[in-house]
């Protein structure tokens, strides 16, 4: 919160000084970017809100007849991403945690998604990014006149590094030899040009291989975690008709909290089609789902901070009970795990490494008790406050 508080602060000074210098970006149309190709590349992305005849040249997952299609969506929610690696974990160690088909990650949930995808052996990685202190300092000494002269209020070069750090060649490659297996990895940007939701296939950006997919493997999973104007945004290469410019990607939560199913199934009645038994969708949200009281400053930056907290909660909540809809619809199971009120906050960040630990132990205990999984919304009351939220 208090990282926020000094973004909406900030955002007066750069209203104000606007018109001082960032570097200009080559000029392309909408018709361009609709058009564009990661250089090298094809069928690595699409857009979330595409219409259905879109996702017939998109990858399919090839499930092995007799075997169950097993999706995990993994949330944003910043340094609350330690409940979700403890919740793997301890899922682990609870000796129940199946194998997925398909891994979707937002912003901290894309930094989780990888060691998620690849399995148990990886557990321990996934620990140290939320546990070993390394993340608290992405949240160093701001920078004031970063928003204004740069593009970001802490250097995104420490992101950056940790992306590279954890998401080494040997992992990359690992991830390519699961996507030959048919299992997906998606990561969720968003678009700042187009203002849309970008899925991108990680598997298929890994299969091609060599230091340029590999860059921007890990250019997706630093942009799907760059909160505007906290992180500088990432410029990604893009092409088109032999013309090369770059468009302008930020955190995935922006534009979807939780990348569950594809709009045209969410919103559009459009049908899942699966020859496996039963699918199952796990959800974990690194977040609060249940509305908290706080008395609000009378301050701009706290009133702007709080509503943006609250939009956020709203539409994960939303996502979820189109997501509980379509599951029930489509007959495939739908268990869902997030903080509960029983995980009293501190304050602070949430990127404070002894908070990280703490989401990480709550975590761990639910995972490995196996009390974690909700399976009805009622219980969480999702799908009455969306249906409200429609009708205001």
């Amino acid at each position: 919160m208090k990282v926020i508080q000094a973004v909406c602060a900030l955002s007066l000074c750069i209203a104000l000084l606007g018109s001082c210098a960032s570097t200009p970006r080559a000029p392309f149309t909408e018709v361009d970017e609709m058009a564009a190709v990661a250089p090298g590349t094809h069928n690595i992305r699409y857009l979330a809100d595409a219409p259905a005849n879109t996702y017939k040249g998109a990858r399919h997952a090839i499930v092995q007849q007799g075997r169950p299609f097993i999706y995990l969506a993994l949330s944003g929610g910043g340094g609350g991403g330690a409940y979700g690696a403890g919740i793997l974990n301890g899922w682990t160690q609870s000796g129940a945690r199946p194998e997925f088909t398909t891994v979707s990650g937002v912003s901290t949930g894309a930094l989780i998604a990888p060691f998620a995808f690849l399995g148990p052996d990886y557990d321990e990685r996934l620990k140290q990014i939320y546990t070993s202190g390394e993340a608290e300092n992405l949240i160093g000494q701001p920078n004031p006149l970063g928003p204004i002269f740069g593009a970001g209020l802490f250097d995104s070069g420490r992101l950056r590094e940790l992306v590279e750090h954890y998401l080494d060649d040997d992992i990359i490659n690992a991830i390519a030899r699961q996507d030959k297996k048919g299992r997906r990895l998606l990561v969720v940007t968003t678009d700042l040009d187009a203002q849309r939701a970008v899925i991108w296939d990680m598997g298929a950006i890994a299969a091609i291989g060599g230091p340029k997919a590999f860059k921007l493997f890990r250019d997706v999973l630093a942009a799907s975690a760059s909160v505007p104007v906290v992180f500088a945004p990432q410029l990604i290469d893009v092409e088109v008709n032999d013309r090369i410019f770059q468009e302008m990607h930020v955190d995935g939560t922006v534009s979807t909290p939780v990348y569950t199913l594809p709009d045209a199934i969410l919103f559009g009645g459009k049908t899942i089609v699966s020859h496996s038994p039963r699918p199952a969708m796990y959800v974990i949200v690194n977040a609060r789902l249940d509305p908290g009281f706080e008395i609000v400053p009378n301050q701009v930056e706290a009133i702007a901070a709080h509503s943006f907290t609250t939009m956020n909660r709203i539409a994960t909540k939303a996502v979820l009970a189109e997501t509980y809809n379509a599951a029930n619809r489509e007959g495939f199971g739908f268990h869902l795990t997030y903080f509960g009120k029983d995980l009293v906050d501190s304050g602070g960040t949430g990127f404070e490494t002894d908070a990280m630990r703490r989401f990480y132990d709550y975590g761990y205990e639910k995972g490995h008790t196996g009390s974690f999984w909700v399976t009805k919304l009622s219980e969480v009351e999702v799908a009455k406050e969306a249906a409200e939220t429609a009708g205001r």
